[in-house]
């Protein structure tokens, strides 16, 4: 549930889905967790009524579905673990395009605001690296010249309610001692790097605690289907105990008359059962004098 709401408050954060952009929905890397959350919560929901009604095909659809997320949760670890360093100069190179196309493509502008607004920095390495920008480098003819966006302003809201987005403008033509009073001055990598070091237990016991979650709904799914098994078992055999003195056994009807040759007992009956609580369908042979009242 929560990755189906951070998606769907990406989406309309950035106004994805408005008639205008619509169309780009499909490479909206926002759509990706929203996919993510609807698949969970299926998968969640799908257990959730199994349990309730003890259906099995519910509960096997929920068994599967959590093999196929803890499988992918496990092999997505170890490569990330594997690959740790190049994730690390990956995430930088994407803050460094980023940052050349900010105004150009509003996926790498969104990404770009939460990270300079959630750790509190600006820039790649430094607030300095807005100059590489065609927009905020100081050459540049428009007003956001020698400007930074005001995500990397230490109050953009400037003790309002809205946001000003001028915050920033000017600041890469200002000392840094007088920089350092309005905008964040050190980079969102160092600032990433740090974050991550600092918070690798926590993400790391939360990690082994999805997993161990997951299994333990598969451990009580696994139980749930077995006594289900075993309660519909019960139920057959109690059924065909009841049955048989009524009815004798069609089974052995049937291998008789099937020795004989014939397709069918001659004056009799054939219909065929509906299932009962479950229980299989199986052919039945009744005299012709009658119906048993059952």
């Amino acid at each position: 549930m929560l990755l189906l709401a951070f998606g769907i408050w990406g989406l309309l954060d950035k106004e994805s889905l408005v008639s205008e952009r619509i169309a780009h929905l499909g490479s909206d890397p926002m759509l990706f967790f929203v996919v993510v959350g609807v698949a969970v919560s299926t998968v969640s929901l799908a257990g959730c009524m199994g349990a309730l009604y003890e259906n099995t095909c519910l509960l096997k659809f929920f068994t599967g579905g959590v093999i196929t997320f803890v499988l992918l949760e496990i092999l997505g670890g170890l490569v990330l673990y594997s690959l740790r360093h190049q994730v690390k100069g990956s995430l930088q190179n994407t803050m460094l395009v980023a940052v050349l196309r900010y105004q150009d493509d509003p996926d790498l502008r969104f990404i770009m605001d939460e990270i300079q607004m959630g750790l509190q920095c600006c820039g790649v390495e430094s607030y300095q690296d807005w100059k590489m920008n065609v927009y905020f480098n100081c050459s540049s003819p428009g007003v956001q010249a020698c400007g930074v966006p005001a995500s990397c302003c230490l109050d953009p809201l400037e003790n309002g309610t809205i946001a000003n987005s001028q915050c920033g403008f000017g600041a890469l033509g200002m000392e840094e001692f007088a920089a350092q009073s309005i905008i964040s001055l050190g980079g969102c990598a160092p600032q990433l790097g740090r974050w991550l070091h600092g918070h690798g237990g926590v993400l790391s016991a939360y990690f082994v605690f999805l997993i161990l979650v997951e299994v333990g709904g598969l451990l009580l799914a696994a139980k749930l289907l077995s006594g289900t098994g075993r309660a519909a078992g019960d139920r057959s055999g109690a059924l065909r105990a009841w049955l048989l003195p009524l009815l004798g056994d069609p089974l052995s009807a049937l291998g008789a008359q099937s020795r004989r040759g014939d397709p069918r007992p001659s004056g009799e009956q054939w219909f065929l059962c509906r299932p009962i609580s479950g229980l299989l369908w199986g052919g039945l042979a009744l005299p012709s004098g009658g119906w048993k009242a059952l």
